[in-house]
């Protein structure tokens, strides 16, 4: 069982930026994939950003050249830099893990955590 407990989330204006975690119950980085995953009322949730146990890194087309997805295996704890924040990347952000990436690419991963609210003010 994996526990995942994301944080960093908040306001900030257009044009800023943000560092979310999120941090795990036990060490993932050798045997799980972690993503994330961002919701807004009404809508599905949508992929976001993707790290394999080897380091393979995927990104949505929202997110590429403005995210970025990186990973402290001490600390267990996988991060999602966001710069140049626009009012339309407000949503709560979900951590998820799972041994196999593709799952976690799909939301299909096992595990998620509770989210963490995100803001960005025009």
């Amino acid at each position: 069982q994996v526990q995942l407990a994301e944080s960093g989330g908040g306001l900030v204006q257009a044009g800023g930026s943000l560092r979310l975690s999120c941090a795990a119950s036990t060490r993932t980085s050798s045997r799980y994939a972690t993503g994330w995953f961002r919701q807004t009322p009404g809508k599905e949730r949508d992929f976001v950003a993707a790290i394999s146990w080897s380091g393979v890194i995927t990104y949505a087309d929202s997110a590429k050249g403005r995210f970025t997805i990186s990973r402290d295996g001490a600390k267990n704890t996988v991060y999602l830099q966001m710069n140049s924040l626009k009012p339309e990347d407000t949503a709560v952000y979900y951590c998820a893990a799972d041994s196999v990436f593709r799952e976690v690419q799909t939301g299909g991963a096992d595990y998620w955590g509770q989210g963490t609210q995100v803001t960005v003010s025009a």
